[in-house]
């Protein structure tokens, strides 16, 4: 599913300047990140913004790091240029500051709705973070319910049949991030799930269906 073309609808406190200023009180400070929180994971829902470039969304700039896959680029590409107003409201000429933007983020990690995806975390490093408007693990259901729905059960699929394929146009599932979906499948194929084909540019995967069972190996007897 592409992302929206309809303009993101701001939740009421966007439009006031405070949202954007640290509060000083403990449990207004909270409940000020807790409203900053649900703002990321609405917006990056509605754009379908995966991984956020926490430098390009504080300062709003369109610069991204550079990749060697065009896909992923194009989704950084369009992740940057939607993000230019997460945490700048031109209307009232306020933005949220870099440290700010950070501590937002890691108030998302222990919530368990992001997960910094370069070493280090806060103050520390981390300059793009997942943002887990549907998790790893709901992932991982959507595709098996997706499987289910439409018999899939046993077919062999390319990973590019999953993203842009028209079996799935329509669904979340179309269009998500390849390596997200890798995530996904991964948590499917630990649980027997699913199996893994191929080389990296040219992987299927094997629908999830009956739980994958392995024959241990069975040494040979001795012979006395």
């Amino acid at each position: 599913m592409p992302p929206s073309t309809e303009p993101f609808p701001f939740p009421r406190e966007y439009h006031f300047p405070p949202f954007f200023t640290r509060q000083t009180n403990l449990t207004t400070h909270h409940a000020q990140l807790t409203k900053w929180s649900a703002l990321v994971l609405a917006y990056c829902r509605h754009h379908r913004i995966f991984k956020l470039p926490l430098t390009t969304a504080a300062a709003a700039s369109s610069s991204t790091s550079s990749t060697t896959d065009p896909l992923q680029s194009q989704s950084q590409s369009q992740s940057s240029s939607a993000t230019d107003e997460l945490f700048h409201n031109k209307t009232l000429n306020r933005r949220l500051s870099p440290a700010d933007v950070r501590e937002v983020i890691d108030f998302m990690c222990k919530e368990g709705r992001a997960e910094y995806c370069s070493p280090g975390t806060g103050q520390a490093g981390g300059d793009v973070a997942w943002i887990y408007w549907r998790s790893p693990e709901e992932w991982a259901q959507l595709i098996e319910g997706w499987v289910d729905e439409t018999a899939q059960k046993g077919s062999v699929l390319t990973l590019y049949e999953l993203v842009e394929g028209d079996g799935t146009l329509g669904t979340d599932i179309h269009g998500i991030d390849r390596d997200m979906l890798h995530r996904a499948l991964q948590l499917l194929v630990k649980r027997g799930r699913a199996q893994i084909f191929g080389q990296e540019d040219s992987q299927g995967v094997k629908a999830p269906g009956d739980p994958i069972h392995r024959t241990p190996s069975i040494a040979p007897k001795s012979l006395h």
